[in-house]
This record gives structure tokens, sequence and C-alpha cells, in this order.
């Protein structure tokens, strides 16, 4: 009976398997929660404030910097700034032939000159180029013109205007109406100089006023290959230096000669002959009680400025130029 009782029990490792199972199975379940607080500084280690902050800085940037331009642009600036960013849609410039309904696929080119609301100008602040047409509309086509819009930008510019201008502009504006008017009066009114008084000219330049003195088949400032200026000559520089006196700018002088030169064992030549007679021009002017620190440069040219470029040797090539420069 005992052999029986043996089998049913089972062997030593089984039972051994058999109580390990029936621990495991009464072994309590531990469920372990862990609880993170949120103390409210997870955000600062984010990204999002870098890009809040740059967006704001970049902003700051662009609009300090839009107040500095309008505080360093005068009324017309503004105003050229202003018509560039006008819409099309405010203009009243009718678009031609290549653009607009009329046009080959019946739609607006954006390369046609005519669909711009304002012609090209330019400004201190910016220069707007426009794009020109490959083979654009004919001079017949389209009907666009810039006195059409009325609201744009003015033809004439505004630097030229009497009412623009800084100071130093409008006086020396004022200084050389007053020079030419009167340099003109003293040659027309003197009889000496009812035969010379269309050698003189009268330029306005962008240097300054530029008065030039100009040789002729009968007149010549300066004697033949020398810088001895003639009676008739020396007369005429008189009047032209007391219109100049008075005035404060600086003078520029420049003398010109023919394409005639000299012997070939000559040590002299038409740029020693043309800067002898610019320094000669300076000295009477000064002699005639121009101030010495008036003179900003005394330079001689030869024959490479011709008046009269179709005859290198005409006499009219032959003159000194006094150029009043600007303030």
């Amino acid at each position: 009976m005992a052999e029986p009782d043996k089998a049913a029990a089972g062997t030593p490792e089984e039972i051994a398997a058999a109580a390990a199972a029936a621990a495991e199975a009464m072994r309590p379940i531990i469920i372990v929660k862990k609880i993170i607080a949120d103390d409210g500084h997870a955000g600062a280690h984010g990204g999002a404030w870098k890009i809040a902050l740059a967006d704001m800085m970049t902003a700051m940037m662009a609009f300090f910097l839009l107040m500095w331009l309008l505080g360093a642009s005068n009324e017309d600036k503004r105003k050229s700034v202003a018509d560039y960013f006008r819409p099309a849609s405010h203009s009243q410039i009718v678009f031609g032939e290549m653009a607009g309904s009329n046009g080959l696929f019946g739609g607006k080119s954006i390369i046609d000159t005519d669909g711009f609301p304002f012609t090209a100008k330019q400004s201190a602040l910016l220069e707007r180029l426009t794009p020109q047409a490959q083979g654009g509309p004919a001079e017949s086509f389209g009907s666009s013109k810039e006195e059409n819009n009325k609201d744009g930008p003015s033809d004439q510019d505004p630097s030229k205007e009497s009412g623009t201008g800084t100071p130093s502009q409008k006086q020396d504006k004022e200084n050389f109406d007053k020079i030419e008017k009167e340099i003109k009066q003293k040659l027309s009114e003197s009889p000496q100089f009812d035969k010379i008084k269309d050698q003189v000219s009268i330029t306005r330049e962008k240097d300054g006023l530029r008065i030039e003195v100009i040789d002729k088949a009968d007149f010549a400032m300066y004697s033949s290959g020398g810088a001895v200026m003639g009676s008739k000559a020396a007369a005429l520089m008189a009047e032209v230096t007391q219109s100049l006196k008075p005035l404060p700018n600086k003078l520029s002088i420049r003398g010109h000669t023919d394409s005639m030169g000299f012997a070939p064992d000559s040590m002299r030549n038409n740029w020693t002959l043309s800067t002898e007679r610019a320094d000669a021009t300076r000295q009477f002017m000064q002699s005639q009680g121009v101030g010495s620190n008036r003179f900003s440069r005394i330079e001689g040219v030869a024959d490479t400025n011709p008046k009269v470029p179709g005859n290198a040797a005409d006499p009219r090539n032959r003159r000194v130029s006094i150029t009043v420069l600007n303030q």
C-alpha cells in the first residue's frame, strides 16, 4: 500500500515546483504610481519665447530705421517714396496697346512701360528702374502720358525749383543771375566792347558758372605763342573781375590753346602755354583785387578740349575759362 501513495504524491522535484507555484499565486500585487508635481517652470526650458523675442526685436529695428529715414529726408524725398509705392489702381494712366484687354493675349503685361503708374525717377532715397519691353509699343500706340497722372511726381527736379535747395544753393543762383546780367549789361553799354562782346560766353554747369573769353580771327586775348595779355583783353577782364570780386565763391581758371605747335627744338609746348595763360589770368585778377585764397584750381589742357572739334586750328579754340564754383 506504501508504493501507490508515493506515486500519487509525485517526485520531490514536482512537489517543489507545485509549492513554488502556490507561493507565487499567493504573492500580493503592488502597483507603484509616480506623481510629478508641475511647479510652473517647465515652459521656460522651451524655445517659443526666443522666436517671439526675435520677432519683437526685428519689428523694433524696422520701426526705428523708418523713424530715422523720415527724420533725415525732406518733404520732396518723402513724396517720391510715397509715389513709388502708390498702387497702380490709383493711377489715371491708360494702359497701352501691348497691355490690357487690347493686347495680344488680352492681359496686362508686367513688362510694358505703359503699365507702370509713373515714369521712373531717381531720388536720394531710392532708384526705380522701369523694365523695357523687348520690341515694345510703337510711337502711335497707346495714350499713356505723364500729364495724365495728376497725382504723380512733378517733371521738374525739386532741387531746381526756386522754393527748394539749401541756402547756399539759393544764394549761388541769385549771385549767378546777377553776375550774368551785370556782365552782359556792361559789355553791351560800353562802346569799346562793341566788337568783342560776343567773345564772352557765360554758361551754367554742374560745378558753377563758367565764363569764357574766346579768341577770334581779329581778336586774341594773348600774344601769339605767349602769355602777355593784350590791352583790349585786359579791359575786358577788368570788367569781368569787378563783377566777380564781391562774391565769396572759389574760382577755377583753365587755359585752352589751338593745335598749332611749337618748333621741334623748342622747350615749350601747348601744355605749358595753356598753363601759363591760365596763371597769367589769375595774376591779372589778383592785381584787380581778387584775394589769393579765392583761387581753387589753375590748369592748362592744351588743345585736348577744342571748342570747334571739327577744326583743331580754329582760333576759337584759344580761350580762357573762369568758373565761379558753387559754395
